[in-house]
């Protein structure tokens, strides 16, 4: 069974980071000093559940965050520098920092560290997320220890929810979008219509599309981690709530 660690100092490691061109370290200490901190773990950058919820999700939401105190939100996955970074460009995540946890040593000493070689993933951190104040961990939301990738406790809204419990929480979803295509804006015009913020990730091809569950046509749309579908599905989806 995972530790809760809360009321730990996070674990001391240092981060190999690859920032305009150059090698850069980033430790502890100045990622956590004297700072608020939300920061969620994921088993790996591009992952279906990843790519469509958890990280948009957070991005969207990252206005909230520092308007209730939070200096930074990162996102980590052991996943090295490159790989984070193309993730971040691919996913328009400007509002998210990625912290590549590429050796495991921080998800190790967290105790949250998995083997998923049964999938190809060798070993990969178990999904999470905690508020870290000061360097100590204030809260965690560690996901059930269940078969396969549970996605339950760890999301953007449940935090948001845990540091400001009256803040009003639009509920969110996300749409896979290509240029010139006339069902994505079609599909985009029913979230406004129907009071839905999301979050719009363009330029995927359409075998990520699959990946991510969908026909590998556009748009693809998810409503707070649930896959929808396009946009015939969403309008029979808003018919029905």
């Amino acid at each position: 069974m995972f530790k809760n660690l809360e009321g730990k100092k996070v674990p001391n490691v240092t981060f190999k980071v690859r920032e305009n061109n150059e090698w850069k370290e980033l430790n502890t200490e100045s990622i956590f000093s004297h700072k608020k901190v939300v920061i969620f773990s994921l088993p790996g950058a591009f992952t279906p559940t990843c790519s469509s919820t958890h990280l948009p999700r957070y991005n969207d939401l990252a206005h909230l965050f520092k308007k209730n105190g939070i200096d930074d939100i990162y996102c980590l996955s052991v996943n090295d520098t490159f790989v984070m970074n193309a993730w971040a460009k691919n996913q328009e995540s400007e509002n998210i920092k990625m912290l590549p946890d590429g050796n495991g040593e921080f998800s190790e000493k967290m105790g949250l560290l998995v083997d998923k070689n049964d999938i190809g993933f060798g070993k990969r951190s178990w999904r999470y997320s905690m508020l870290v104040n000061n360097g100590t961990i204030e809260k965690m939301f560690i996901e059930p220890e269940k078969d396969g990738d549970p996605f339950e406790v760890s999301d953007a809204d449940n935090m948001l929810k845990f540091i400001s419990p009256n803040e009003k929480i639009i509920a969110g979803s996300t749409i896979f979008t290509k240029e010139g295509c006339p069902y994505c804006k079609k599909a985009k015009d029913l979230l406004k219509e129907n009071n839905l913020s999301y979050t719009e990730i363009k330029g995927q091809r359409t075998n990520t599309l699959q990946s991510l569950g969908g026909k590998g046509t556009f748009p693809l749309i998810f409503i707070q981690g649930k896959k929808i579908g396009g946009h015939e599905d969403l309008q029979t989806y808003f018919n029905k709530n």
